[in-house]
């Protein structure tokens, strides 16, 4: 029974026809047509598209049969058949069927023969012969190799490797014959056959060959050869290396189905012996595939696992080699593309050279996960192109690697790998996380945690950062800077940091003197602000003394926040100044930032808060009182004692400009106060608020001796007795005589003064003063002269233009309406229309009183010399009684005056 299998193992079709055991397949170029043959004398071929099945019987077992190469296509569908008859025979189609032609007979049995294009080879038990299907003639004889076993028991193997190459296997050696032309250069070459053979290398072997196909090596470089070691172990998976090459492989080399017999009698003659033991069968070893360099040198060598292999012998074995391109109609195979089967009495091996995945698992096998995972980063690229997924992919040798580096406590190592294995696998980045954690390696990993593409749990991020709390908190600070926010609960670690900050044995005072305290305090304004509360962050902004403090609470509209952070704000800001005062930076004279921030949002910070909390440090207090009064006085009202107080200790020069501008402190309490500290303006001015003028001026005279304060005093109050003081004590004084004839003024008049000043009393400088009174009296009758010059010409031009405004005329029509009822002057016809010096024109009856006013004479009448004088005179009569019936003149100018609006 013939069966035909894909390479993976499933069946496509089985052929019926041979009653025995079939000793030989052959199969042509493309694959449809299968030739066999049987021990039962059968050469039958199996057509896998078509019906035609030709059958030759040669009567004696046929031990091999060779197909056209290009039997589907080839009018003659020849093969070549031989076995134990002895005889190699050709079979041709013809128009009456099969003809048979001998090629060869007479050397005993026909073992194998191989066809490639126009050339036949065969062995026999003498050797090996070539035939010429083209020349038809024989054109070489290969001997055995000397000494070799039976041919029966190790046969030969022959494959064309190429149009011109054979490689044949006979017992323990392999034979390389190159076919080339035979060069023409004398007449006697011309009885030869066209093709001559020669020789090109022979290998000894320790072993018997079942089988040789040649094994195409890609260049790679010596690294790899690695690779090779196990070239086939593929196939079974439970093999074992028997050497290695030293050297790098040649471009080819051979692919040896090595078997070792296990009985040494059969190798040298000796079956016929009388001894049992050696008479006894021998189990054989397991057949091995080796490949063997160009150069004779074995480069690697793998076991295959055969179902009772200890059974068979060398013949039982096959080998042949099928480029799967061929197989799949995609054109020539390469060396990826190659495919090997081994054939025994109970199993088919299909064998594949191994390429990069089976590297890796190689390496993985032996525990070498970095060399695996470079290859696979080199390979990723190929890998993509064919589409195929990889035998261990790079996550599973990433996973067994780590493990293994943590098993063997490189934790550090283990951690770089991280990121290449888990990649976007969030579980397997969070399963690695707790095992570093479990081991109490956390840091070894937390530089290669990510934060996106991946994201990980929240709880992944609050492991790490309580770790950093409680190992490394300075390291705590900077992965909250640079960590994005949202990726872990802020408002737990904002718990976990202020139960550590609440340990601390500074925490509790304004001042930041620990280390640790101030880096906790650090992390919270940093938790506080990710988490959208700057107002819980700014405390600790404030006891940091961080510069942009000010601005944090502009932009976040923080005043609220900040009512109860009064002094922190005021201290800090004064702090900042001193600082740039100790750099050399130059300063500003106004008042604090922090006092300007409180002033300029008292809406949002009460006044009262505010000086609540500084009352403890009267300086700023001060500041800040003094800012509230500059802004509105009325702001300061109920602290007006209090700022007397600190004038006067802080700035006392501006103790008396305060006193001017405000009435709400107590004027007894500010007199103690300036009395207290000898603030003898201030009393002065206190005392003259209290209406005791007297004790007011007897202080600028006893204590100050100022006679021009004196004088000043005397004119704010206005009062005559006062004067009158002031004169009576400078009486006796000759500098306050001469003071008060220098301001001699409206309020004294000075024969008043001069009549009291004593005979023959002294005064310097009354000269002068005199003169000066005598010089001030001249310039003010000059300054009176010219402004009654000046008046009088005023007057003179404002009469001219009234007389000019009055006299000229002006355009007036019928349709000019009337400025009190807006209906034109003509309306109505013969009605009284009243014409006034400021130019108003109005109707008699919208005068106030103008139903009584006389109508104006009928001119008709007034010629005959009734009802009025005729002429000038008779309407100056006229004008003159209206105008003394109208007495508030004209109602439009008197509506104005009265702020009344007219039309």
């Amino acid at each position: 029974m013939l069966h035909i299998l894909d390479l993976s193992g499933q069946h496509v079709k089985s052929f019926p026809g041979h009653s025995a055991s079939v000793l030989d397949i052959s199969v042509d170029i493309t694959g449809d047509f299968i030739a066999t043959a049987s021990i039962d004398g059968q050469v039958i071929v199996h057509s896998l598209s078509g019906a035609e099945t030709p059958s030759f019987n040669l009567k004696r077992p046929v031990w091999t049969v060779a197909l056209e190469p290009n039997f589907a296509k080839s009018s003659t569908r020849s093969l070549v058949s031989g076995g134990m008859a002895g005889n190699l025979i050709l079979h041709e189609k013809g128009w009456l069927g099969y003809k048979e032609t001998v090629l060869h007979s007479g050397e005993g049995p026909i073992w194998q023969a191989r066809w490639r294009d126009n050339l036949i080879a065969w062995a026999n038990d003498l050797g090996v012969k070539i035939y010429d299907t083209q020349s038809l003639s024989r054109i070489t004889f290969i001997d055995r190799p000397a000494d070799s076993p039976r041919a029966d028991l190790f046969k030969c193997t022959l494959h064309w490797q190429d149009e011109s190459t054979l490689l044949i296997g006979w017992a323990d050696h392999i034979k390389v014959a190159r076919i080339r032309a035979r060069p023409r250069k004398t007449s006697s070459a011309s009885n030869l056959p066209p093709l001559l053979v020669e020789i090109t290398a022979v290998f000894q072997l320790d072993c018997m060959i079942s089988g040789v196909v040649p094994h195409p090596l890609s260049q790679s470089p010596p690294a790899s050869a690695g690779q090779l070691e196990d070239a086939l172990k593929k196939a079974n998976g439970n093999g074992s290396i028997r050497s290695t090459a030293s050297k790098p492989p040649a471009l080819t080399a051979f692919l040896v189905l090595a078997y070792t017999p296990p009985d040494t009698s059969l190798l040298t003659g000796n079956e016929a012996t009388s001894d049992r033991a050696e008479q006894a069968r021998k189990q054989a070893e397991r057949p091995e595939l080796r490949i063997i360099s160009r150069a004779g040198e074995e480069l690697a060598a793998d076991a295959l696992g055969i179902t009772n292999y200890e059974r068979w012998n060398c013949n039982d074995y096959v080998l042949v080699d099928v480029e799967a391109g061929s197989v799949k109609a995609a054109g020539p195979g390469s060396a990826e593309e190659r495919y090997y089967i081994v054939l025994s009495p109970k199993d088919l091996v299909v064998v594949k050279p191994r390429d990069w995945r089976d590297h890796v698992a190689w390496l993985v096998e032996r525990q070498r996960y970095e060399e695996a995972l470079e290859e696979i980063e080199r390979r990723k690229d190929e890998a993509a192109a064919s589409g195929e997924k990889d035998a261990v992919g790079a996550a599973q040798i990433g996973q067994r690697y780590i493990e293994h580096l943590v098993g063997e406590g490189d934790f550090a190592k283990a951690a770089r790998l991280c990121p290449k294995v888990c990649g976007q696998d969030t579980k397997r980045w969070e399963d690695w996380i707790f095992v570093f954690a479990q081991k109490h390696q956390l840091q070894a990993i937390i530089p290669y945690i990510p934060t996106e593409s991946p994201t990980l749990g929240p709880l992944v991020y609050e492991i790490v950062l309580t770790h950093f709390l409680a190992h490394d908190r300075q390291a705590l600070l900077q992965t909250i800077r640079t960590w994005p926010k949202g990726i872990y609960d802020i408002a737990a670690v904002i718990v976990a940091v202020q139960s550590e900050l609440d340990r601390a044995p500074s925490s509790s005072s304004l001042k930041t003197t620990g280390p640790d305290t101030v880096i906790l305090m650090e992390c919270l304004a940093e938790l506080y602000t990710l988490n959208r509360q700057p107002g819980k962050a700014l405390p600790y902004f404030l006891r940091l003394r961080r510069p942009n403090v000010f601005d944090l609470i502009r932009e976040n509209n923080l005043f609220t926040d900040v009512q109860d952070q009064a002094l922190l704000l005021v201290e800090f800001d004064q702090e900042l100044r001193e600082k740039r005062k100790r750099d050399g930076e130059e300063v500003d004279t106004d008042p604090v930032g922090a006092i300007t921030l409180l002033v300029d949002h008292i809406h949002s910070i009460p006044i009262s808060r505010v000086v609540q909390q500084l009352q403890a440090r009267p300086a700023y207090l001060y500041l800040y009182l003094d800012a509230l009064f500059h802004k509105d006085p009325h702001l300061t009202s109920t602290y007006a004692n209090i700022q007397v107080k600190l004038y006067a200790e802080y700035s006392p020069r501006r103790l008396i400009d305060f006193l001017r501008a405000s009435n709400y402190y107590s004027l007894e309490e500010a007199y103690k106060v300036c009395d207290g500290r000898d603030l003898v303006p201030e009393m002065v001015f206190l005392l003259g608020r209290m209406g005791n003028n007297k004790k007011a001026l007897n202080l600028i005279i006893e204590r100050l001796g100022d006679v021009n304060r004196a004088i000043d005093f005397a004119k704010e109050q206005h009062d005559d007795d006062l004067w009158e003081d002031l004169l009576r004590y400078s009486e006796t004084r000759p500098p306050f005589i001469r003071g008060l004839l220098e301001n001699v003024g409206a309020e004294i008049d000075p024969i008043r003064l001069i009549r009291r000043i004593k005979n023959g009393l002294e005064i310097p400088g009354l000269k002068g003063a005199l003169i000066k009174i005598l010089h001030d009296f001249n310039l003010q009758v000059s300054l009176l002269e010219g402004c009654q010059t000046i008046m009088d010409g005023d007057c003179a031009d404002l009469v001219f233009k009234l007389h000019k405004n009055q006299t000229s005329g002006f355009f007036l029509s019928a349709k000019t309406p009337c400025p009190i009822c807006t209906k034109p002057i003509s309306q109505p016809a013969h009605g009284l229309t009243l014409l006034f010096l400021c130019r108003h024109v109005v109707h008699a009856h919208c005068v106030d009183h103008g139903d009584e006013l006389p109508h104006l004479p009928d001119p008709t009448l007034v010629g005959m010399g009734i009802g009025g004088q005729p002429g000038l005179s008779g309407k100056i009569a006229f004008t003159a009684i209206l105008r003394a019936k109208i007495a508030q003149g004209c109602p439009v100018c008197y509506q104005r005056s009265e702020g009344e609006r007219t039309r």
